[in-house]
């Protein structure tokens, strides 16, 4: 039985994590939850699962019998943990993230911000420690099952976008996109943030920085391509030209379950499978620059390197949430970005703390030119 510690256990992810644990009951103890503000859900999964650590950003009324209230950067560093599902939003899941690392602990990653802020630590932590991070972010997760069992040369990553919400609204529509019409993504249901940064493509920027990180692959062997359906998650390209890609439907909870039991696959009827009853087409689109400006500002962040990728996920944070609480317009959260980018002293970003406070810097900047 697996012992697991869930970051971020009330948020999407977090939530379809334990769909996985309740489908498979014998595997999977969960012994520690950790989540921000919705104190009312984590009350109902401690009553659920009984854990014996908890962790929350805000109060909680009560404890169970025999919990423990521990930070997160502690509980993931505890002897009896097995597993680290890390699936919080931002720069606060990357201390726990290295903290598990070091511990030489297994971590499950859907939080895209600690590998995008950290890549290369994160890695000599690896290669150090012995611990090992698991992709479940379903783009990199594709590549991850794309490139098992293979030991061949990688020609090119391709990476699909549905394109979001505005694959086709005419341009100069884009200022006055709502909120609410920003959260109406065409194929996954995902969390606010990360729904507003797959309208914007600011995630793929991310996937891409991700890629390169995970799978060491230079970054022109990576692209990104629109495929509306959402039915391919990734391809591999080898040194021969063989193509070899990883479909099914937009459901995270596929990438989620194949994390939790690597190398091992289970039957889960919970997961949706791919209808190939019914006619469906697979098509796919070059990606336009000018429609994502924020996937531009996120490539050149991750190949400049340093603090510049802490500060891109800092002053993306930012933006998000003041478009999302109605402070800016939908082209301004790239327009916040851009700026706090351009105005960054360069560091050379190998210390964590050093990447937290360009993150921090970042996060205060954006709020202030959102302010104005």
């Amino acid at each position: 039985m697996k012992r697991i510690v869930i970051l971020g256990a009330t948020g999407s992810i977090g939530r379809q994590t334990l769909d996985i644990v309740r489908a498979f009951p014998d595997e999977f103890e969960v012994i520690g939850l950790a989540a921000g503000s919705n104190v009312e859900l984590l009350a109902q999964q401690m009553q659920e699962f009984h854990p014996r650590y908890i962790y929350s950003s805000h109060s909680v009324d009560s404890l169970p019998p025999g919990a423990t209230f521990t930070p997160m950067q502690d509980m993931v560093c505890l002897e009896e943990v097995d597993l680290v599902m890390v699936a919080t939003i931002g720069s606060v899941g990357l201390i726990p993230t290295l903290n598990a690392l070091k511990q030489g602990k297994r971590v499950a990653l859907s939080n895209k911000e600690p590998i995008v802020m950290a890549g290369g630590i994160i890695k000599e932590y690896e290669e150090r420690y012995g611990g090992t991070v698991l992709p479940v972010d379903s783009e990199p997760s594709a590549i991850w099952q794309c490139l098992r069992g293979e030991d061949n040369e990688i020609r090119r990553l391709m990476i699909t976008a549905s394109g979001g919400p505005f694959r086709t609204t005419p341009l100069e529509e884009l200022s006055s996109v709502t909120p609410e019409r920003a959260l109406r993504h065409p194929t996954w249901k995902m969390g606010n943030k990360i729904t507003i940064d797959s309208a914007t493509l600011m995630n793929k920027g991310f996937e891409v920085i991700e890629s390169h990180w995970l799978f060491s692959v230079p970054w022109d062997r990576i692209e990104v391509v629109v495929h509306p359906q959402s039915t391919i998650h990734s391809m591999v390209e080898f040194a021969d030209g063989s193509i070899k890609a990883q479909l099914g439907p937009p459901d995270m909870r596929l990438p989620i379950q194949y994390a939790l039991f690597y190398p091992d696959r289970m039957h889960n009827d919970m997961i949706p499978k791919l209808d190939t009853s019914t006619p469906q087409s697979l098509t796919f689109q070059p990606l336009e620059p000018e429609r994502y400006p924020c996937f531009g500002l996120a490539l050149e962040a991750g190949r400049k390197g340093g603090t510049f990728p802490a500060v891109l996920t800092g002053a993306d944070e930012v933006a998000v949430k003041a478009f999302l609480d109605g402070k800016i317009g939908f082209t301004d959260i790239y327009r916040v970005v851009e700026q706090v980018l351009s105005e960054h002293q360069q560091a050379p970003g190998r210390d964590p703390e050093e990447l937290l406070e360009a993150d921090r810097w970042a996060a205060a900047r954006a709020g202030e030119i959102a302010g104005k």
